[in-house]
């Protein structure tokens, strides 16, 4: 791969001790850097970008109650794609997800990690608010499937500007605090669930209202995007060496001034190549293996994480639960959503990577199948709180590595494509869970479930390379 061609001339007299220690390379320049404030905060910004995605992705199964009490859905339905179901909802919000990912996502790689951050993010809350106002199921689908083409994009390109402007070391972590960040939103949107969806404040059903706060991310993006650069490894791909050289520079500067001594020096390694990628490189070695791996995973990932936490209420009510006591069960059992990350931050850049996913997995299919025998609502909660835990663990472990895994000119394009598989599974995992709990049970949903886990630790546990530690153009050379 061509290195970066940036002029040392220009670097920052806050990056090291003396040119003559520099590499030109952007990807050297950033893994030297120490976690500095000036780091975190871009990561953090990122995740309040992430925040309302999370609010929006989560809000499906706190406001199925709602959809159902003001009868414009019902739980079930007698044909297996009844429109009017719950599972069509589901299965809407995950079809707008498949399309952001599998044919939107690639134009981070053209336009830029930042621009399309703040397309999507307005584009899913205007749709949002749409949706919010509309009373019959189909146009709720419609709308529902548009908003979730915004969030597609837009969960992309968080993760892939998250991995480009992070040093190697702080990866794990990084994503970890991501997550810790976005899933707050979840115990939010089921605490506003559980007071509102019964109501029917100034007339409007409280499930409307609960959606209508989720849109409001478009008001504080303009304020992110302003506070948050470009990615330099993108830039620098793209051949545009002085922008990335601008932004590398202010960036070097800010964590010398916070580091206070000379940054470390920048060891020599791969760098971005500047030549253009073709989506037919991700079918060229070691992509294409890596591809397969990550479309298997992403296939049955999906039926197990969401299987559950798309359902949680609705399975509590299937177990004979009220639905405000569901409502109340699942925002104690949501409230532990964020403690998945923060565990997270401790260990994800001490284990490696695929070994945390295939744990995790392992967790939910344990946990998952004693979910399924219990009837005690302290054990109700307790197993759900377990299942969640391992379920955010598991997807602080695939953000991060699924964008490990690829190189910078192709990474948008190639992580929403096997990201992909994983809402085409989860759109119809919406009708496969409707299925199982109308035929089977809760158990039939927890077998389908833990099997679909199974597949997760094979998948990844067999073939998936190890990623911990190592330079992101190094794991894709």
């Amino acid at each position: 791969m061509a290195s970066l061609p940036i002029d040392t001339s220009g670097a920052s007299p806050h990056s090291s001790a003396g040119a003559s220690e520099l590499t030109p390379g952007v990807n050297a320049r950033i893994d030297r850097l120490p976690a500095t404030r000036a780091v975190w905060m871009l990561v953090f910004l990122l995740s309040i970008g992430g925040w309302f995605e999370f609010y929006d992705l989560f809000f499906t199964a706190y406001v199925g109650p709602g959809l159902v009490k003001s009868g414009v859905y019902s739980t079930t339905t007698a044909s297996f794609f009844g429109v009017s179901g719950l599972g069509a909802f589901v299965a809407a919000s995950f079809a707008g997800l498949f399309v952001g990912t599998f044919f939107l996502a690639g134009m981070a790689d053209r336009y830029g990690r930042k621009t399309v951050f703040t397309i999507s993010l307005l584009w899913y809350s205007a749709a949002t608010l749409i949706m919010a106002l509309q009373s019959t199921a189909p146009a709720i689908n419609l709308w529902r499937l548009i908003a979730g083409i915004g969030v597609g994009v837009e969960l992309v390109t968080i993760d892939t500007y998250v991995s480009e402007l992070v040093p190697k070391h702080l990866r794990g972590r990084a994503f970890a605090f991501v997550h810790l960040v976005q899933y707050t939103a979840v115990p939010s949107v089921a605490f506003l669930a559980w007071w509102l969806v019964p109501l029917t404040p100034f007339g409007l059903d409280g499930w409307r209202w609960v959606v209508i706060i989720g849109a409001l991310g478009a008001v504080v993006v303009w304020a992110i995007r302003r506070r948050v650069p470009e990615s330099p490894r993108w830039l620098a791909q793209q051949g545009r060496a002085a922008e990335a050289e601008q932004v590398l520079q202010a960036l070097e500067a800010k964590v010398a001034a916070q580091y206070g001594k000379p940054l470390p020096p920048a060891v020599p390694t791969v760098e971005p190549a500047t030549t253009k990628a073709a989506f037919r490189e991700i079918w060229q070695p070691p992509y294409r293996k890596r591809a397969i791996t990550m479309l298997v995973f992403n296939l049955f990932q999906a039926i197990g994480f969401y299987g559950f936490a798309s359902w949680v209420p609705t399975l509590l009510v299937s177990k004979g639960v009220t639905i405000t006591h569901s409502l109340l069960y699942s925002f104690v059992i949501a409230v532990s959503n964020p403690f998945g990350p923060l565990i997270g931050m401790a260990i994800a850049d001490r284990i490696e990577r695929k070994t945390l996913i295939v744990l995790s997995a392992l967790g939910i299919a344990v946990f998952g199948s004693l979910f399924a025998t219990q009837t005690s609502p302290a054990m109700l909660m307790t197993l759900g709180v377990l299942i969640t835990l391992s379920g955010t663990l598991l997807s602080v472990g695939y953000h991060a590595y699924q964008t490990e895994l690829f190189p910078t000119r192709l990474r948008a394009r190639a992580v929403g494509f096997v990201y992909s598989m994983s809402r085409l599974s989860a759109m119809f995992s919406g009708f496969m869970i409707a299925f199982a709990l109308r035929h089977f049970g809760v158990s039939g949903v927890f077998a389908l479930i833990s099997a679909s886990m199974v597949m997760v630790m094979g998948a990844i546990g067999i073939f998936g390379p190890r990623t911990n530690h190592r330079n992101l153009d190094e794991i894709s050379h």
